[in-house]
């Protein structure tokens, strides 16, 4: 019955497509507005897990390790494990043919000291997001990444990359998006309280309370930060989607000209890179190492040099608070200051306190109570 519906409102939305031209207003802006949330609400009911177990099936329950995950996902035969097999000690299978990989295969990546986990995915097909070659699963891991390396054919244009995205944007998934300055909070009575802080042209009073309605919500305070349109209102609503950097990879750049690798090259979130032959890997995972803004922090004991060869690797913009978690918990309570050296510092050695923030490769000394 929900597919139904929802094949009606995509139906219904393709029909009235000439009202998204600009200069509309009125009651069509609303009638629109109304036909996403319905729309959005009945594709969270379909692709969520059946209660039944109808929809039962081997998973991929792999244990999360390394100091971050990153989902290598993309269509057949693009070079997924190849690419697994070349920059990772781990051997995953590659062949000529289509769906070599049927489940998932975990690699790591070892990096500027860091260990990052590479999961090579079975390839997506048109139609994932409803579960077509086992889709649901594959997007279902891509979920819990830091980053999505999203591998591309370069002889095939940029029909794989849309198509890719709006699997991925079907089942919320936002690549390369910041998530909506919205505050949104359901009360228990007092009706809509709708307030901006900044001039709307996309949304009103109205169409947020219409859109609030039709997921059955009548109190509720709604606070726009910044002007933000229908969808990203919806998306703040479901509270399930998930906003993550995306880096685009081009593979197989030997087999066009060299006009088109430096016409993909110049894209923004985009590496291009030839597998076989082992070309640009060492730039890709500079970028890579950028995405997941990692840094490296060492240490040092009093009397004795950095200790270089077992650095922390931490999130960039985390603080000294944060080193002595990574350390031990205990630490942080018997905390006097800590000596840093570094780019983070106006000079060096600085005595800092919990809240000062470390860059990439800074020196720190913790001195107890």
């Amino acid at each position: 019955m929900r597919k139904v519906q929802v094949s009606r409102l995509i139906y219904t939305l393709w029909k009235n497509r000439w009202l998204y031209l600009p200069g509309k207003r009125g009651a069509t802006e609303y009638h629109l507005g109304v036909l996403k949330a319905k729309l959005a609400k009945y594709r969270s009911e379909l692709l969520a897990p059946s209660k039944k177990g109808g929809d039962k099936g081997e998973g991929f329950d792999v244990l999360k390790s390394g100091d971050a995950r990153v989902a290598l996902i993309g269509f057949p035969s693009v070079g997924k494990s190849t690419l697994l097999s070349t920059i990772t000690t781990t051997q995953s299978e590659c062949a000529s043919y289509e769906f070599t990989t049927l489940t998932c295969i975990p690699g790591v990546i070892e990096y500027k000291g860091a260990n990052i986990q590479l999961l090579d995915l079975p390839g997506i097909i048109e139609g994932a997001a409803q579960g077509k070659g086992r889709g649901r699963q594959v997007i279902a891991v891509a979920r819990t990444a830091d980053v999505v390396l999203m591998m591309l054919d370069a002889t095939k244009g940029d029909v794989q990359r849309g198509l890719l995205e709006a699997e991925l944007e079907a089942v919320g998934i936002r690549l390369n998006k910041q998530k909506p300055n919205i505050y949104f909070k359901v009360k228990k009575a007092g009706g809509l309280s709708f307030n901006s802080t900044c001039p709307l042209t996309r949304v009103d009073e109205k169409l947020v309370q219409m859109i609030l309605h039709e997921y059955k919500l009548f109190n509720a305070e709604v606070l726009f930060r910044e002007d933000c349109t229908a969808d990203e209102l919806i998306d703040v609503i479901s509270a399930n989607r998930v906003y993550m950097p995306c880096l685009y990879v081009y593979n197989k750049i030997d087999q066009i000209s060299i006009e088109e690798v430096d016409k993909l090259a110049r894209r923004p979130n985009t590496c291009v890179v030839s597998c076989n032959m082992k070309l640009n890997l060492d730039y890709l995972l500079e970028m890579l190492w950028e995405k997941l803004s990692l840094i490296r922090v060492y240490t040092k004991k009093p009397g004795e040099p950095p200790d270089f060869a077992g650095g922390l690797i931490l999130r960039r913009g985390c603080t000294v608070e944060h080193v002595c978690h990574s350390i031990h918990r205990s630490i942080a309570q018997h905390f006097k200051y800590a000596i840093v050296w570094g780019t983070s510092t106006k000079y060096s050695p600085q005595r800092v306190g919990l809240h000062h923030v470390m860059n990439d490769e800074d020196v720190i000394r913790i001195v107890k109570k």
